[in-house]
């Protein structure tokens, strides 16, 4: 049996003053964790149990979905990340250093390329695919703004499943065994999740799925539509395009002229606009990134905000960046603020919202001047038209047209379809049935374990502490003995947790010398589901009490019929 007495379960009445999120305030107060440095945290015994209890249920899962457990290491050696490419492309969250015998090594953020080496070195044919191989393994990323607890760490624990397969059609076949297990881990964990269209990012491929946990501290937004079920994280979505684009032949009889206008000193959107006496949406702003295929101009409303990974799609770049100040003033001739389109020297691609817009307002390329009236085609051409925005909330479903809706959640899993991006650029081959090599096509799936207990408790928790779901409780039932200065409580006690243990419970005694007042405190804090009083009332009339951690009453019942009392609000209990 666990004697709280006996154990490390350093609770606090307060929670940390730099602590944001729910969850981040319960784990630390209800001696989860302890933050060792920024984004680094040790977890304590209650922490590790609970740990153990998601790891459980995703190895049932995976296992159940035929995957294969493997244990990859967490150094690499970075002619592996060369290969991909991604040495570079993953920045400064990738951590780095040189051995004693100088070989630079990184800290392993992710596993693509250790187990596409892995898999190519093993020959395989087409017999043996497909193949998914899994790990439950520690990550390291330098993450530039830790933040929520365990939700944004440096240092956090994920699963992460590999699949190979000889065709497209498998790999869709093993993208939706991964799906479904997914959506069971995550009913069975207890979250209030939902799945959504998801931008592949670093780790590359043509289609991907995050799980969002949602909750109020998440920090991604996710847009869905009430109507037809359409959900996107904010970098995916999309809404309902404008229709109609001016024609190039008609413009120049029917419109003004372009015309400069001095704006000194207006810079921003908002102060354009109100010098200007007109909307934000009348106005198309020019930002400047910096790719490797040199200076890239994106144009959106005024009143609209670059996707900076759906210009990156649009544009067909690996990487793009900000352009900076002093790059802005060499590129356009202007500073800050009075960037625009016309006789600009540079690719330019704009937001499909401008191809109805006509007469509108741009920076005039020095400084203190605008330009109005405006036109596509006759000012200044655009080498494409593209989504290339964020939605806004309202604006119609892409699918149906009903209003989208914004809300937040925290990533707690990701799917992709990586096809052959890292098969080819490591030659990871296998033999097709006319004795041809070709490359095998990848999926990757990742669950982040920590966050989901960062998430459960956002999703289960109430003024007094945590709220535990059944599945991921650090134990099932605690058993108070209220002594006092009765010294024939313990006993009864120690009898009532075997009783429990001989049921098949996992059970925690508070068994220590504490105040009543504390010790109920405590149960709630640490969100255990059942609680067992052992007191006064026991040795005076044979009774305990049992309450749920999820009703406000309890019950009082005989010793004898406990057991039973605690499997029937065991059965009944809902997080």
């Amino acid at each position: 049996m666990m004697r709280w007495s006996r154990s490390f379960l350093p609770t606090l009445r307060e929670a940390p003053s730099d602590a944001e999120s729910a969850s981040h305030k319960l784990m630390v107060r209800a001696g989860l964790v302890r933050q060792l440095s920024a984004g680094v945290y040790s977890w304590l015994p209650l922490g590790v149990r609970v740990l153990d209890r998601i790891r459980a249920i995703v190895r049932e899962e995976m296992n159940r979905a035929g995957a294969i457990e493997v244990y990859l290491p967490v150094l690499h050696p970075a002619e592996l990340w060369k290969e991909t490419g991604r040495l570079d492309a993953y920045g400064d969250a990738l951590c780095k250093f040189t051995d004693r015998k100088g070989h630079l090594n990184v800290l392993g953020p992710t596993h693509e390329e250790v187990i596409t080496d892995l898999v190519r070195n093993a020959n395989f044919s087409y017999r043996d695919l497909p193949v998914n191989l899994y790990q439950i393994q520690t990550k390291i990323r330098d993450e530039p703004r830790p933040r929520f607890g365990v939700i944004r760490t440096r240092e956090f624990i994920m699963k992460d499943a590999y699949s190979f397969d000889a065709d497209p059609a498998g790999l869709d076949r093993s993208y939706e065994a991964m799906y479904a297990a997914y959506v069971r881990i995550f009913t069975r964990c207890g979250l209030r999740f939902r799945p959504v269209e998801a931008d592949t990012g670093l780790i590359g491929g043509d289609v991907s799925h995050e799980f969002m946990a949602m909750a109020d501290a998440g920090e991604d937004l996710v847009v869905h539509c009430a109507a037809c079920g359409y959900a996107a994280n904010r970098e995916k979505a999309e809404s309902r395009a404008p229709e109609g684009e001016p024609d190039a032949a008609d413009l120049t009889p029917i419109l003004p002229p372009m015309k400069q206008v001095t704006t000194p000193g207006q810079r921003t959107v908002e102060q354009v606009a109100a010098f200007l006496g007109v909307t934000p949406s009348g106005i198309v702003k020019t930002i400047l990134f910096r790719t490797e295929q040199g200076f890239l101009a994106a144009l959106v409303r005024g009143d609209h905000d670059v996707n900076p990974l759906k210009l990156q799609r649009a544009a067909r770049v690996s990487a793009l960046d900000m352009a900076t100040a002093d790059e802005i003033q060499k590129e356009t001739g202007g500073p800050i603020g009075f960037s625009g389109p016309v006789n600009l020297k540079m690719r330019i691609l704009a937001d499909s919202a401008l191809k109805s817009m006509k007469n509108f307002v741009t920076g005039g390329n020095r400084p203190d001047l605008h330009l109005i009236n405006v036109n596509l085609h006759r000012d200044f051409e655009s080498e494409a038209f593209a989504d290339l925005r964020y939605v806004q909330e309202g604006e119609a479903c892409p699918r149906c047209a009903a209003p989208l809706a914004f809300a937040t959640g925290i990533e707690v899993g990701h799917v992709f379809k990586l096809g052959t991006k890292y098969s080819t650029a490591m030659r990871c081959e296998f033999l097709d049935g006319t004795g041809t090599r070709r490359p095998m096509i990848m999926g990757c799936y990742g669950i982040g374990i920590t966050r989901i207990a960062a998430a459960a408790i956002e999703n289960h928790h109430d003024d007094a502490g945590i709220a535990w779901p059944k599945e991921l409780a650090p134990f099932q039932i605690e058993v108070l003995s209220l002594k006092g200065k009765d010294d024939r409580i313990p006993p009864l006690a120690e009898s009532a947790v075997q009783a429990l243990e001989q049921a098949g419970f996992d059970v925690l005694w508070d068994d220590r010398d504490e105040s009543p007042g504390a010790k109920f405190a405590d149960s709630d804090l640490i969100g255990i589901p059942l609680r067992v009083v052992v007191g006064k009332r026991t040795v005076e009339g044979g009774t305990v009490d049992v309450k749920s951690r999820r009703k406000p009453e309890q019950r009082s019942v005989p010793v004898k019929e406990f057991v039973n009392a605690v499997q029937e609000e065991w059965n009944a209990y809902r997080p």
